[in-house]
């Protein structure tokens, strides 16, 4: 580790007060944190901009950034065909990895509904049958196991189809998926289309960029409308549709005199079979034998956002700080399951003699203790970390220090209960937003989502992003990393609405809510597309996705998963803002196509910026000009609605 005085300050790294408190703990006790490794290893600059392949033993070969026709590949491969290819094969691990999450989601369900998992239950039957019905699947009359294995085995298309069109495109805005019909990109199985995209893009193949293109978006369609969707409406199923939940966050949540927790990764199942754990009264009176006053669970980066939105159970922080939490010596134990997990986690817990645990079959880390996770028996797992947290707390060394820090937000916004938001019991939907847009009260509406990225200064892009578009009438929607982000900055309560434009925080001081929306974890994107699909549907700002006046941005992305997540965003017809970085070479075709022509084909389009500003101006802008070519661009009289108008409604 370099000499405290080289190093990077705390306070230029991130505007986390918590996370800077620790990143100087971790300097004085030695120990190296993933922010400093950014610092101390740059990134190859002609990887940075994707201009370099490796796709086969003729290679790697690297091709000159700023002069990008100036040569080929070994095999002739051009610069476009190298970007398209290294870009598709991003897509293609992003949308593997919520499909995979997805399907493991489904395997849990087929085993509540056969009896062979005990330990879940369905929580959401009203739920259940309206995903059902949305497949056109009878529920009246039916008991709810006979609908419930009918939806599994509808949703199991999702994964294994080979032909046709995968389930829930239903969902999807007539005039948006006669696009994609036109275009050939209408995903048939999320498995054929991850297959087809590594199959073209390895050497010898597809070598035309736009058809690519075509294939990239096809694939990353299968996860937002395919593997995504199914896991966050199976995760509602089984353990509860979010509603409103005031959350506290922060680090300051961990408590010295309790057993702390923390559960880190992305699917819900290993943080849902913690909470039964942790409620068993023999746990609970092991824990208080040991001089703890109680167990003390708390989430980190998606799956604490799953159960945070669900069950109120408080939240430490975003993928930046989960080693930065470590330090603090109060850790009695971290669990891991997938996605998202530094490999260093293990020895910055080490370091401070906290139980790091590996749960999921895929995913083990060298040298970590792994207690694995059987959904047919997941307490098992479970009830053990406790037990070793709780032998860590009585025999505890280390200094403790927690930063004082908290904060306190609402979250739980899934679409269903803003549609009740909006309209109440009996006149739910999405008018409201629709009535607000266009009398020009709400701008439009953006969703800003995403990680951290330690080559970002950590939290800063998201809250000067959303800053910058609430004070300018644009409601704000979230997910993932981006949402912790807002949450520690006191965005996600009511009062922020003192920061919103003058429209905006009238509708918001109106229906009582903040003016950043928490819809959950990054897998839960999907619940942005159905509210996309409802606003096209309530009707008035045009026929498709593409015609609405929204867009959308993720300021310090870092995972594949990221890009999938994106392009199936500009596919549905979003303009879609990246910061920090994107993995193109400047002035090539395929930059050209993804930035301008694909918006010429009824599909939104990317964009980059790497200042928030500029981020929240290229979006304003965006929204500015579907408004325009919807004709609610002007100024319009408010009219007093009085009683006899609110009957006629």
């Amino acid at each position: 580790m370099a000499k405290l005085k080289d190093l990077i300050r705390p306070e230029d790294i991130t505007t986390c007060d918590s996370t800077q408190q620790m990143i100087h703990k971790a300097r004085k006790d030695g120990v190296e944190l993933f922010f400093d490794r950014a610092e101390n290893m740059r990134p190859c600059p002609i990887g940075n901009e994707s201009a370099c392949c490796k796709h086969c033993s003729m290679g790697p070969c690297r091709l000159n950034t700023k002069d990008p026709y100036s040569r080929v590949g070994i095999c002739g491969a051009t610069i476009d065909t190298i970007v398209a290819r290294n870009f598709g094969r991003m897509v293609a691990a992003g949308t593997a990895a919520h499909t995979d999450h997805g399907m493991a989601m489904l395997d849990l369900f087929r085993g509540v509904i056969d009896g062979t998992v005990k330990d879940f239950e369905i929580k959401d039957p009203v739920k259940l049958r309206e995903v059902a019905e949305s497949l056109d699947i009878e529920t009246e009359g039916r008991p709810l196991k006979e609908v419930a294995m009918d939806l599994y085995k509808a949703l199991e298309l999702t994964y294994t189809q080979v032909e046709g069109e995968i389930p829930l495109v239903k969902r999807v805005p007539k005039k948006t998926l006669e696009t994609w019909r036109q275009e050939g990109i209408v995903p048939r199985g999320a498995m054929r289309e991850i297959m087809e995209m590594m199959h073209r893009t390895a050497m010898g193949v597809d070598q035309d960029y736009e058809n690519l293109t075509k294939q990239i978006s096809r694939t990353a369609l299968a996860d937002g409308w395919g593997g995504s969707m199914v896991s966050t409406d199976i995760s509602d199923i089984l353990f509860g549709t979010p509603s409103p939940v005031e959350v506290e966050v922060d680090m300051g949540v961990l408590k010295e005199d309790f057993v702390n927790i923390i559960v880190h990764g992305h699917e819900p199942i290993l943080l849902e079979a913690m909470i039964v754990s942790a409620g068993a009264p023999s746990l609970k009176r092991m824990a208080t034998d040991a001089g703890a006053k109680g167990i003390n669970l708390v989430g980190m980066c998606c799956s604490g956002l799953d159960v945070l939105s669900r069950h109120g159970i408080p939240h430490a922080g975003n993928f930046s700080s989960t080693e930065a939490v470590l330090v603090s010596g109060a850790v009695d134990a971290m669990t891991v399951d997938i996605q998202c997990i530094k490999q260093d986690l293990l020895r910055v817990s080490e370091c401070y003699d906290t139980m790091f645990i590996t749960t999921n079959y895929r995913a083990k880390i060298e040298g970590a203790m792994h207690i694995e996770m059987n959904e047919h028996s997941p307490l098992d797992c479970t009830d053990e970390i406790i037990i070793k947290a709780i032998s860590r707390y009585k025999n505890r060394s280390k200094t403790i220090q927690i930063p004082k820090r908290t904060a306190k937000g609402i979250h739980g916004f899934s679409h269903e209960y803003i549609k009740y938001m909006l309209g109440g019991s009996f006149r739910s939907g999405y008018e409201p937003l629709n009535d607000n847009i266009i009398n020009g009260r709400i701008r439009g509406a953006a969703g800003v989502v995403g990680c951290t990225n330690p080559r970002s200064k950590q939290d800063f892009s998201h809250v000067e992003l959303v800053k910058e578009l609430i004070k300018n009438d644009v409601l704000v929607v979230q997910t993932g990393c981006s949402q912790m982000a807002l949450a520690k900055a006191g965005l996600t309560t009511p009062g922020a609405a003192a920061m919103a434009g003058p429209g905006l925080a009238e509708v918001c001081e109106t229906v009582g809510i903040p003016p950043v929306l928490g819809l959950g974890a990054c897998v839960d994107n999907s619940r942005i597309l159905m509210i996309l699909a409802e606003m096209v549907k309530t009707g008035g700002l045009g026929e498709a996705i593409a015609d609405l006046p929204v867009a959308g941005c993720a300021p310090e992305w870092m995972s594949e998963k990221a890009i999938a997540i994106g392009q199936y965003f500009v596919a549905s017809g979003v303009f879609t803002v990246f910061g920090h970085t994107f993995p193109i070479t400047k002035g090539t075709r395929f930059e050209r196509h993804l930035f301008e022509e694909l918006e010429g084909k009824g599909f939104g389009k990317w964009g980059f910026a790497s200042d928030p500003i500029e981020m929240a101006r290229q979006m304003i802008a965006h929204i500015d000009k579907k408004r325009q070519q919807l004709g609610i661009d002007k100024v319009r009289e408010r009219v007093l609605v009085d009683m006899a108008d609110r009957r006629a409604l």
